[in-house]
């Protein structure tokens, strides 16, 4: 009889068997390492590519004609939020120094160049901007790639409003699953490659480098129910309701973000509850909640820049406010590019690693947690999703309150 295992239980498996053979056979592990990093490579080639791909195509099938005031009101608000989620990542990252405990020694085996941000807000500003979008994709600059593509994107919204049928968008649609489908496949040989990297990790180092991993988790879960109770406060003062009966009605789609550790598996049942237990307008559900499942991901925000001033205590790596700004703000629009693939967490970090000159092989120090991560980061873009449709409604005049208290 066969038994079959998802991808989240075989790269748990993967960590497990990782530590141990790590553990027994030590310095002989890190001769494997090379199939570790061979993994870490093939995640790497397609990063561009999805992440343009998958902006334009979200920014791209809008139409900026009947959006209009709504439309900029739904931008801004979740601008704000994933701003303000990666912002608050940050601050819990540097107080709570989450990775001091981990020998630095870990992270100096193939250190990738440092990143290219200049010292004042003004010049780091500036340099999210292209000057020749081909060479930010040669040189993986995500940031300029990012900008690149909501421009562009915004640019064939406008296009297809006189050709509905527009032969690039739909060739960006075809082409975007392709290139899914190409990290899905990839994503299968992952608990093999985690294998070998943990393996080889543990093996240099010694079991003592993942016992920090537990204050990771717990600091990181803390930060994350902090941001959702702020946010659930805001939502309850300015829409004028009971906070408590707004977690209750929003209680079975929290809950299914959290068993199932997915946006889109959770968003039918947000839909329908946002409608019929938040009393939110069907105009605003149908726009708000599809369209926040790519642009508006504040665990995801929130996850990365936590994550990103954990690996640089590791590495002993002290950021100026400039270069914290930089993190910030990098976090935030990649978050917009949130794939929809088993195992995203570990594929949002290889968009944002390297671009801090961080290595890359210390994403696999948190394959271990990334269910864990998986749950806090998806209910707090689900949760967010919602309430900031909430407040949006609640702007537009489209809250029926008689179904939020029933």
């Amino acid at each position: 009889m066969k038994i079959r295992m998802n991808i989240t239980t075989q790269i748990i498996l993967a960590t497990i068997l990782g530590v141990l053979f790590g553990g027994f056979f030590g310095k002989f592990m890190t001769s494997i390492d090379v199939f570790g990093n061979i993994f870490l490579r093939l995640i790497q080639m397609s990063i561009v590519l999805l992440v343009m791909g998958q902006i334009i195509e979200a920014v791209g099938g809008l139409n900026p004609r009947k959006l209009g005031k709504l439309g900029f009101k739904t931008v801004i608000v979740f601008i704000t939020s994933s701003f303000l989620a990666a912002l608050f990542g940050m601050v819990i990252g540097v107080l709570f120094k989450i990775g001091k405990g981990i020998d630095s020694t870990l992270l100096s085996d193939n250190p990738l160049p440092e990143m290219g941000t200049a010292s004042s807000i003004e010049d780091t500003i500036l340099n999210f901007f292209p000057t020749n979008i081909i060479n930010s994709m040669a040189q993986g600059s995500i940031v300029q790639v990012i900008i690149f593509a909501i421009i562009f994107g915004l640019a064939l919204s406008y296009v297809r409003l006189d050709d509905k049928e527009n032969k690039i968008f739909q060739g960006t649609v075809q082409f975007n699953s392709v290139i899914l489908k190409l990290v899905t496949l990839i994503m299968k040989i992952a608990p093999v490659g985690i294998f070998f990297i943990i393996a080889s990790t543990i093996g240099n180092m010694g079991l003592q480098v993942l016992l920090p991993l537990a204050k990771y988790l717990l600091i990181y879960c803390l930060a994350t129910f902090i941001f959702l109770f702020m946010w659930f406060l805001f939502v309850s003062l300015y829409c004028k309701v009971s906070m408590v009966k707004l977690i209750k009605n929003m209680a079975p789609m929290s809950i299914m973000a959290l068993t199932t550790t997915s946006s889109a598996v959770t968003l039918p049942i947000a839909l329908k509850d946002a409608k019929e237990k938040l009393g939110i307008s069907e105009r605003i559900t149908k726009l708000v909640l599809p369209l926040g499942m790519s642009l508006n991901s504040n665990g995801s925000a929130m996850h990365m820049a936590i994550t990103l001033v954990t690996i640089s205590q590791i590495a002993g790596i002290s950021y100026s406010g400039g270069e914290y700004f930089y993190l910030v703000i990098l976090a935030t629009l990649a978050s917009l590019a949130n794939a929809v693939v088993p195992g995203a967490g570990l594929v949002s970090l290889s968009i944002v690693v390297p671009q801090l000159g961080l290595p890359i092989e210390s994403i696999a120090l948190f394959a271990g947690v990334e269910w864990f991560v998986g749950m806090l980061r998806t209910i707090l873009n689900v949760d967010s999703d919602t309430l900031s449709a909430f407040i949006i409604a609640k702007s537009e005049n489209e809250i029926d309150y008689k179904i939020f208290n029933q």
